[in-house]
């Protein structure tokens, strides 16, 4: 029997980590697909396309936050094959519509809302699987999979997608998306066994209380485990992400770079991302989780402001690549270790509610800076703006920081993992809120 990172986690984990690898090619191979075709199919301006990537985030994170305790009072495998048919449905809807000639921004604009609010809710479910498929002592290895997984289909899927939108149009990439739904889906049916129902929902009738759906941010904000972790994530994914497109304007414009160029820039470093979940587990084991926790928590605060001194030219280019690839291995190291970090420090009856906080924050906090940062590059120009957020994103670690009094121990998460619940589950949502994020990839979380 293997042991350390190459032991097999059993049969139904392998069912999960195959539904979230062709999930995660799918998704990334048809990224950016729907602002495509807003411009390309049905011309529409600056005004609409920004709308439309609001519009996803803003709308999908208020639809989905009665999801998250619906979630949690209901088995969740049956929930991630709903949501992923749900998804599926929605996205062949626009190649269907495209060949009928009634393709319109309306549909394009409703149909990015259901996916974002059903990626909330696969998300949330996928996490409480995760967690009762996997043993406790084994999250890091199946988070650190998982977060391998996704950083590969990062650094491989927008290429290749680009190559298909080149030849086919972004349509393509869209039906080939909703096909690994139905593979995911697929997937998640085959895990089998008997998963038991929630024992609250049948007691309240299926009934939700106004109360359920501030529980998940009630138990985040209460937990001192959890509330540092979850401010630093949200301002670190926020600073992130707000400077993509004011990065992409300098870089495009100023700057003079070509689209291949800036793609390179952002797809090569993912290399780093597989790196540094590969070695997550290895250095946890030998320095202790919370160390390197937070060793790589600070140095991924670190990297931003670096954006801010790009040039032109080859000089600039190998700036960027150096600065993202720094940025990105100390993202896939943190990963896996804080997605299990998170499980284990969330009651099993509570996993879903948690999750689906933590995703739909991430999601507004997102789209309100990345708005925020673009008011900022045009007061102040693109390359200021970027390095506000580098300078503000130097203090973040100051959040990681754990209160002085703390259970004594080597590990305080084994620790705790020895006590949890083997009731739930995270895949996909343990990362890429693994959502989130697009640099923090996800799906299946």
């Amino acid at each position: 029997m293997r042991t350390g990172e190459g032991r097999s986690l059993g049969r139904p984990f392998g069912w999960l980590w195959a539904a979230y690898s062709v999930s995660a090619v799918g998704t990334w191979l048809a990224f950016d697909a729907f602002p495509l075709i807003a411009i390309t199919v049905l011309h529409a301006g600056p005004a609409r396309v920004s709308a439309l990537a609001a519009a996803g985030l803003l709308v999908g994170a208020a639809v989905a936050v009665p999801l998250g305790p619906w979630v949690e009072f209901r088995r969740k495998r049956p929930v991630m094959i709903a949501m992923d048919l749900v998804r599926c449905a929605a996205l062949l809807s626009l190649p269907a519509a495209f060949l009928l000639g009634g393709l319109g921004f309306v549909q394009l604009l409703v149909v990015s809302v259901v996916v974002a609010a059903a990626d909330i809710a696969f998300t949330a479910a996928s996490g409480a699987c995760l967690k009762a498929l996997v043993r406790p002592e084994d999250l890091v290895i199946a988070n650190g999979r998982l977060e391998s997984t996704n950083w590969t289909a990062l650094m491989l899927g927008p290429p290749l997608g680009g190559a298909a939108i080149g030849l086919f149009g972004p349509l393509v990439t869209v039906t080939a998306n909703a096909a690994s739904f139905v593979l995911s889906a697929a997937g998640i049916r085959a895990i089998g066994g008997t998963e038991p129902r929630p024992s609250r929902g049948p007691e309240r009738g299926g009934r939700l209380r106004a109360g359920d759906l501030l529980e998940g941010w009630r138990h985040i904000l209460t937990s001192p485990a959890l509330r540092p972790l979850f401010l630093n994530q949200i301002l670190v994914g926020g600073l992130i992400m707000a400077t993509a497109p004011v990065l992409a304007v300098l870089m495009l414009g100023g700057l003079g770079f070509a689209p291949w160029q800036y793609a390179l820039a952002f797809a090569a470093p993912c290399v780093g991302g597989l790196a540094g979940s590969r070695l997550s587990g290895r250095l946890a084991a030998r320095h202790g989780r919370r160390r390197i926790m937070l060793v790589f928590g600070t140095l991924r605060a670190c990297w931003l402001l670096g954006l801010a001194f790009v040039g032109p030219g080859t000089a600039g280019l190998v700036l960027v690549i150096a600065v993202e690839l720094g940025l990105i291995t100390c993202m896939g190291v943190f990963n896996p270790l804080y997605a299990a970090y998170r499980l284990e420090h969330t009651p099993s009856d509570r996993v879903a509610r948690v999750l689906s906080a933590w995703s739909i924050t991430g999601k507004l906090t997102i789209a309100a800076m990345t708005g925020l940062w673009g008011l900022l590059a045009a007061a102040t120009g693109p390359r200021t703006a970027v390095a506000i957020a580098g300078v503000l994103s130097l203090a973040t670690p100051a959040l990681l920081l754990r209160r002085r009094r703390e259970p004594s121990g080597p590990d305080v998460l084994t620790q705790v993992s020895a006590g949890a619940s083997v009731k739930g589950d995270g895949g996909r949502g343990t990362h890429h809120d693994r959502d989130q994020e697009h640099r923090e990839a996800g799906r299946p979380a």
